[in-house]
């Protein structure tokens, strides 16, 4: 035992260590708010597979208890109205299904027994009789092996793959048992029941419906017997709730005429009459922020959108910079709005019981954890330390914020990341780009910079232009004109760097994924001054984009203003593969082979020109795994990434 008046010295963030992290997948909180019910994420190198355990938390002994046991995904657990039950999809027996068990504890009970499993919920009906739930085709499943014919425009999606194998519909069963009723049948993608407060009718989110314009997103409602009718529709709905006065708040981004990155509102659909009232035309940031992480627990750091009893409030995240603010919403009357969550941290609404709101809370070296938020008495209190014990033996680096003028005179804000035993500066840094365009860095956790800063490297990030949180403007003046602005803002932002004394600008690196494996190859593509790069996942050649990804026929005409035959030559202007035969930076480029965003072949067309002219150059390549593989995908997958671009980055930084 180490003596009392001793400290353990602590050690650097290793790439190890992602796998000994524990992530928050999903969490309620009781009707009587005394128990919170929670899902916790653990990898598993033997399986190269992540389990996913519940937990039962009392709030007021703290007393916490393991309610599942089995090595498999148990997820979104929610608790009944009456509080006594516990729903939620376990993949136990091989498929996804819903199972209930007691709240208190004791035996699940399998509830659904569909061929081809469960795919989303399960959701309470108002008198706990039913569950609605979504799930996809339970016929027997095509073979790949076989010839298959293709008639939709966009015919395969990222994470999900060919849409006819994988339209999803939803479906009611009855707790006390019986048969799943399916209640939509139309090809389309039909995901996120959420119950009326009348129990009458589901309203869920729809996608991709066969002959329907790419990227078109649907709110509908249907009725027990099976009719649908059409709430609204645009390019992003992203989360959707029952009012107890029978209308659905939701939110709303990306409609038609309105440029990629205009900022995202809430709004209340009244089913009856038709209308749409928006309640945050005023607010200076969009709601439902969108931050970059790097873990497992994406859909978890994005939070809910929640209502009161009363039905009077709403509260959401908001986007404000960095940082991500629990906003409470005025449902009516004059427009008001006001923080009730802020700080500098990513704070994310999972649930609302009387004046008790559950959220996620997310910080630059905070995993994510539970706490509560007294709404009447002001009063917040954090429930869980998930991470405590590995955190504890870390040497984290600490944040520094920067801000600084571009050159068009636009105020731009990053952050620079030291490392934490690295000696005097200036240190070799390392450029990380956000994906999106429309996303951001801020205060939530990601892996990857804290294995880079414990490596010795200082990690710089920027919000460029074309990020959330700095009003439309910032955000929507990258359309048609990609690798100006940004470019510049992530240039400047090294010049920053250098010009405080801490990045060492001889020894500079750059990498991103998405959007940000663009941008690195747009870099690597107009300056030699980074003597590496990894851009993961990228697109770099709008052409190609338009007709391979599973967003491209909506993206390359929203973006650029037409098709590619209507803008030949903004299309070439705003592709990184017009200028990669300059390129002279040693470059590995990681690659999930199953990535319908950002398809294969736009790393292979930048990567055979690096090997043509003689650069350094290397793909690894990621079998099986989607675009956000390094987040989601197998344990081995995500380890390999880090270990990827921490070697690479020492081989040549």
């Amino acid at each position: 035992m180490t003596p009392a008046n001793e400290t353990t010295a602590k050690r650097p963030v290793v790439a190890d260590d992602l796998l000994k992290l524990r992530f928050l997948m999903g969490a309620d909180l009781a009707p009587d708010g005394r128990t919170v019910v929670y899902a916790l994420s653990r990898a598993d190198t033997e399986s190269n597979t992540d389990h996913t355990d519940l937990y039962l938390l009392d709030r007021r002994s703290r007393a916490c208890r393991r309610l599942t046991y089995a090595d498999t995904v148990h997820v979104a657990p929610v608790f009944s109205p009456d509080g006594r039950w516990i729903a939620f999809l376990s993949a136990r027996g091989g498929a996804p299904q819903i199972f209930v068990m007691p709240a208190d504890g004791g035996e699940a009970r399998q509830l659904t027994s569909l061929p081809r499993g469960v795919s989303g919920g399960p959701a309470w009906s108002p008198d706990g009789t039913h569950i609605a739930f979504a799930a996809g085709p339970q016929g027997e499943p095509r073979d790949p092996a076989k010839p298959y014919r293709v008639t939709r425009a966009v015919w395969r999606v990222d994470g999900i793959g060919v849409l006819d194998d994988a339209g999803t519909d939803i479906y009611v069963v009855e707790v006390a048992g019986g048969e799943p009723q399916r209640l939509t049948d139309d090809a389309a993608l039909n995901f996120e029941p959420v119950w009326t407060s009348d129990g009458t009718s589901i309203a869920y989110l729809a996608s991709h419906d066969p002959g329907a314009a790419p990227m078109t997103m649907h709110l509908r409602m249907v009725g027990l017997d099976g009719g649908v009718s059409e709430l609204a529709h645009a390019g992003l709905l992203s989360s959707h709730t029952a009012c107890p006065d029978g209308r659905i708040a939701y939110l709303i981004g990306y409609e038609p005429g309105q440029l990629p990155g205009t900022k995202a509102e809430l709004r209340v659909a009244d089913p009856r009459t038709g209308a749409h009232d928006p309640r945050t035309t005023g607010l200076d940031a969009g709601v439902g922020g969108i931050f970059q992480p790097d873990m497992p627990a994406v859909q978890m750091s994005l939070g809910r959108l929640v209502v009161s009893d009363d039905g009077a409030h709403a509260y959401t995240m908001v986007q404000r910079g960095g940082e991500g603010e629990i906003v409470k919403v005025a449902l009516s009357g004059p427009e008001s709005y006001e923080p009730v969550v802020a700080g500098e941290r990513v704070c994310a609404p999972a649930c609302l019981r009387g004046d008790t709101l559950l959220f996620a809370g997310f910080g630059m070296t905070e995993p994510g954890d539970l706490y509560t938020f007294d709404v009447a008495a002001r009063h917040e209190e954090r429930l869980t330390e998930l991470n405590a014990a590995l955190l504890a033996e870390l040497d984290l680096p600490s944040a520094r914020r920067l801000e600084f003028v571009s050159g068009d005179g636009a105020t731009v804000e990053g952050w620079f990341l030291a490392p934490p035993d690295g000696g005097a500066a200036p240190y070799p840094t390392l450029l990380g780009i956000h994906g999106g365009p429309h996303t951001g860095w801020g205060h939530t956790f990601n892996f990857d910079f804290l294995m880079l800063a414990g490596a010795g490297f200082g990690v710089l990030f920027v919000n460029q232009r074309g990020s959330t949180g700095y009003g439309d403007d910032f955000a929507t003046t990258i359309n048609n004109d990609y690798g100006n602005l940004d470019y510049t803002d992530l240039m400047k932002g090294v010049d920053h760097a250098v010009e405080l004394g801490v990045a060492d600008p001889d020894r500079l690196g750059v990498f991103g994924i998405s959007c940000g494996g663009f941008l690195t190859g747009w870099i690597i593509g107009h300056t030699d001054r980074f003597k590496a790069a990894c851009p993961e996942n990228p697109f770099f050649n709008w052409f190609s984009m338009y007709g391979t990804s599973d967003t491209g026929l909506w993206q390359g005409p929203t973006v650029m203003g037409g098709a590619p035959h209507e803008r030949r030559d903004d299309y070439e202007r705003c592709s990184p593969i017009t200028y990669a035969h300059r390129c002279t930076t040693p470059t590995l480029f990681l690659q999930h082979e199953a990535d319908h965003r950002c398809p294969p072949e736009q790393t292979e067309q930048y990567y055979a020109i690096l090997k043509a002219n003689g650069v350094p150059a290397e793909m690894l390549r990621f079998p099986g795994t989607s675009h956000h593989g390094s987040l989601v995908g197998p344990p081995s997958h995500r380890l390999a990434q880090n270990e990827a671009l921490l070697d690479w980055m020492i081989r040549y930084v």
